[in-house]
């Protein structure tokens, strides 16, 4: 699947352009590849957002440059958001040989309840996105992983990932990408609790021992 999104060159590289080009609704951005000269550029922040919910992570984009012949097959492989105000603030466009295989991370999305998790068992997420090998247009959006059957004690590997036939997984086979953990073992602390009391008698009594010697 792919959208067409305008964009602009950039010439004027300094910091506060790039401001100026955000309080404008532009987002900087490059444009590079194999074989492709890295191009500074900016593209419209709205219609940005719009055609990723459309294309999807891994969609490709036809980035179409004003000035520049043709459109350029691009994915997204790098998007920059401030922590704090929370707006974009630089884009990594990447163009791909359609004909060519190439690596690109996928998330990973857990779904269903996990029967170890309703015993007091943790859920433990640790593997959040993997890396596939594939063609561009074979790049799957997100890896599915059904926990519905984990158990307390049960794991999910990559080994265990069911490959598209029109991608493999390139992480390697024993990564564990979701665990359900035993339940914390707490210590009650009752041994503790029971001896202060008697150090602090121990204490008294002999306290009451001296006063009596010296009577």
């Amino acid at each position: 699947m792919s959208a067409v999104l305008e964009a602009k060159p950039r010439t004027d590289l300094k910091r506060s352009e790039n401001k100026q080009l955000r309080l404008d609704g532009y987002v900087p951005a490059v444009l590079y590849g194999k074989g492709t000269e890295s191009t500074p550029v900016s593209v419209p922040n709205i219609e940005f957002v719009k055609t990723l919910r459309e294309v999807g992570r891994n969609g490709i984009i036809e980035l179409d440059v004003e000035g520049a012949s043709g459109k350029h097959k691009v994915i997204v492989h790098d998007v920059q958001v401030d922590p704090i105000k929370d707006y974009l603030v630089h884009i990594d466009f990447f163009e791909v040989d359609l004909k060519s295989e190439m690596e690109a991370e996928v998330a990973v999305n857990l779904v269903g309840d996990a029967p170890g998790v309703k015993e007091g068992g943790v859920l433990s997420h640790l593997l959040y996105n993997v890396t596939v090998r594939a063609l561009p247009t074979d790049i799957p959006e997100e890896i599915t992983i059904d926990v519905s059957e984990l158990n307390i004690g049960d794991s999910v590997q990559v080994a265990d990932l069911t490959s598209g036939k029109a991608f493999e997984f390139t992480n390697e086979p024993e990564e564990t990408v979701v665990t359900i953990l035993p339940p914390e073992q707490q210590g009650t602390g009752d041994g503790e609790e029971a001896e202060e009391p008697e150090l602090v008698e121990t204490k008294d009594d002999n306290a009451g021992e001296e006063e009596e010697k010296s009577e």
